[in-house]
C-alpha cells in the first residue's frame, strides 16, 4: 500500500496478453479511421456519428482526428481548434452541440 492506495490485484500472464492484444485492436481500429479519413473514404461528419454508438472511436482525439484529415496539417488543425474553442486534449465523445456544428463547419 502506498500512500494509502492499496496495490491492483496481481495480473495473470494471459490477462496481461488479452489486455495487449485489445489495445493493439483499438490502436489498428484507430489508425483506420485516421486512414480512412485521410483517403476521404470517411466523412468527419460519419466519424462523429460512429463515435456517438462506438465507445472506442469516441475516445479518439478531436486534434489527431482534425490532423487526419486531408489538407490539414498539424499547425492549421491546432489554429482552427484555438478558434473554435476546443482544447486540443478534448476527445470527441467530450465534444458539445456547438463544437461538433463548428468543426463540421470549419472542415466539411
Amino acid at each position: 500500500m502506498v500512500h494509502g492506495v492499496p496495490n491492483p490485484p496481481a495480473q495473470t500472464e494471459q490477462a496481461r496478453q488479452q489486455a495487449r492484444d485489445k489495445a493493439l485492436m483499438v490502436r489498428r481500429m484507430r489508425a483506420e479511421r485516421k486512414q480512412q479519413l485521410k483517403a476521404g473514404d470517411l466523412s468527419l461528419a460519419d466519424l462523429l456519428a460512429e463515435a456517438d454508438r462506438d465507445p472506442l472511436v469516441a475516445k479518439m482525439k478531436v486534434l489527431t482526428v482534425v490532423e487526419s484529415l486531408p489538407a490539414i496539417g498539424k499547425v492549421k488543425a491546432r489554429r482552427t481548434l484555438a478558434d473554435i474553442g476546443i482544447d486540443e486534449s478534448r476527445r470527441l465523445r467530450g465534444l458539445g452541440e456547438h463544437q461538433r456544428a463548428a468543426l463540421l463547419e470549419n472542415f466539411a
